[in-house]
């Protein structure tokens, strides 16, 4: 396979992947206080609201740029399976489970890009982190 198609893929992955976590970000900051009270009521303490959008925010524009990027995929990876038990383990809900399970995927592919790096379109390639 030609190095641009895989280049091009890898860009592609990340910024698919880092969409999400971008826009939750968002949504959780200009939609702060619905935010916490789902934290809130699945018993979890408002103190880690900023810090969820910190993670998802921050870490999504690092895999955006491909920038230290196999540290922000391992920490979306750790995020993600949070969210998992945390939110969506009532797998008697079909919804739950959907959201259970893709939250497991989105975290295997967070691990693929730890394992293997961001590509070469990438601020790492350029500063040969990978």
């Amino acid at each position: 396979m030609p190095s641009h198609v895989q280049e091009t893929a890898a860009l592609a992955g990340r910024l698919l992947l880092a969409a999400i976590f971008i826009h939750e970000a968002w949504s959780k900051l200009w939609g702060y206080s619905g935010a916490l009270a789902y934290m809130q009521a699945y018993g979890l303490p408002g103190q880690l609201l900023p810090l969820a959008i910190a993670a998802e925010l921050g870490c999504g524009l690092m895999i955006v740029l491909g920038f230290y990027t196999r540290l922000a995929a391992l920490v979306l990876a750790g995020f993600c399976v949070a969210t998992a038990l945390l939110f969506h383990a009532n797998f008697g809900d079909r919804n739950q489970l959907l959201h259970f399970e893709k939250d497991m995927a989105i975290a295997g592919a967070f691990l693929g890009l730890f394992a293997f790096g961001a590509g070469g379109w990438s601020v790492d390639a350029w500063r040969k982190d990978e």
